[in-house]
């Protein structure tokens, strides 16, 4: 394989730019982005990148999931094509970065090839996967769970938001419903790279300036309803209570306790949390919540599922409460295809970036995609490892040293033509 010269980097200033020109799209309320999903601010990022995908020279395809795929032709007719990529739409109070700069180090690398002049023997696809996140539609990465076979296309467009919307009516509302079938490319990906955030405190706290993926942690998300009995906070006797949110405290207790038990590698806790009625003086007569439990091995997910049902059902028995569970959503820990994992390393060290190995706490449509085709992510740090923020914050410099890493892994694997 030719190895392009140390020389070839990508514009940190447009790559910047770029991403400064998103964040104006759904801006947040403390500086950061609230882009969900299939909502109009979601329709304005997209219609944006396809227009500076189509005036860097590539054509945009759009499947019936809203998956968007801008390709710059390679030489060979019959190569397979190498796709780099990750999401655009963000959590309610989202960064900058989460995602979007996967997506723009795609197009600037792209832009960088354009620039200089080089041409490579395989096609290079930049591709802004639908609902990553998950918050208004779960699971989280829906659509390329779908492209990957994992969901059917049905379900997936059954998934309604907490005010009841449709995700099938609303991708077509915003109008970016394509006409491709979903997963009609995934037979023919030579390589899929992903650059992300860290969204975790490692690599700044070591001072690496990338990170190589080597693993993905696996996610379980069980949803607990506890049922009480809604009764007068004051005039209710304490021994006559059936309090649901006192029994919910006291199964995240428990969830502490499980996740503690694996250390270091395990985590453990409920981020969305609903009591009803909700009201100061009715004591809670249901509590619903979502369990997120996350390990790199499954026979320790596994374990800790199961220690939440002993330890919820024994909590519940106790308190005169009902408990029900259902798993909502979850993926299996993933293990990045070794020789993408390598070209990421490769680049790093021609390009004399510090680097080192790490799994990825988070999920990532990579993780889906690593089913189908061979796949690696890059991480760049990330301030304090705080994401899902609207403070996170990334420098430019780390984002040009993951877009230069992306740059040249890509391209050795959809090989220059010299």
């Amino acid at each position: 394989m030719s190895h392009p010269g140390e020389n070839l980097k990508i514009n940190a200033d447009r790559l910047w730019d770029s991403l400064m020109e998103m964040a104006k799209i759904g801006p947040g309320v403390a500086g950061g982005n609230n882009r969900q999903t299939l909502t109009d601010a979601d329709g304005e990022g997209r219609a944006l990148f396809r227009q500076w995908c189509e005036a860097a020279g590539c054509s945009v395809g759009v499947d019936t999931m809203g998956n968007m795929f801008a390709e710059r032709p390679g030489e060979d007719p019959e190569a397979l094509p190498v796709y780099v990529g990750s999401h655009l739409d963000t959590q309610p109070t989202g960064g900058k970065y989460d995602g979007v700069l996967g997506v723009l180090g795609g197009l600037e690398l792209v832009r960088t090839l354009n620039d200089l002049g080089v041409k490579t023997k395989h096609p290079i696809v930049v591709t802004n996967w639908t609902n990553e996140e998950g918050t208004r539609f779960a699971p989280a990465m829906l659509a390329s769970g779908v492209f990957a076979g994992v969901h059917t296309e049905d379900w997936a467009k059954d998934r309604v938001d907490h005010e009841g919307l449709r995700f099938g009516d609303e991708l077509k509302r915003i109008g970016w419903e394509g006409d491709e079938p979903v997963g009609a490319r995934k037979d023919k990906m030579r390589a899929m790279f992903e650059l992300h955030i860290e969204q975790g405190p490692i690599l700044e706290a070591e001072g690496k300036d990338i990170g190589v993926v080597t693993h993905g942690q696996g996610l379980s998300w069980t949803q607990v309803t506890i049922t009480g009995k809604e009764a007068h906070t004051g005039s209710t006797p304490m021994p006559m209570r059936r309090n649901a949110g006192l029994g919910m405290a006291r199964v995240l207790e428990a969830v502490d306790a499980i996740a503690l038990s694996h250390a270091p590698n395990a985590v453990g806790a409920a981020g969305h949390i609903e009591v009803f009625p909700c009201s100061r003086n009715v004591i809670p007569g249901k509590a619903v919540f979502t369990v997120d439990f996350r390990h790199p091995e499954l026979e320790v997910i596994e374990d800790m599922e199961q220690r939440l049902r002993f330890e919820g059902d024994r909590i519940a028995k106790e308190m005169g409460l009902e408990i029900d569970y259902e798993k909502v959503g979850g993926f299996d820990p993933v293990k990045f295809d070794e020789t993408c994992v390598a070209a990421v390393r490769n680049a790093a060290e021609r390009l004399g970036y510090s680097h080192r190995d790490i799994i990825s706490g988070a999920g990532h449509d990579a993780c889906w995609i690593n089913q189908v085709a061979p796949t690696a992510m890059i991480m760049c740090p990330c301030v304090d490892g705080l994401s899902h923020n609207e403070a996170e914050d990334i420098s430019k410099e780390w984002a040009a040293a993951g877009a230069d890493v992306l740059l040249h892994a890509a391209l050795e694997v959809a090989e220059i033509v010299e």
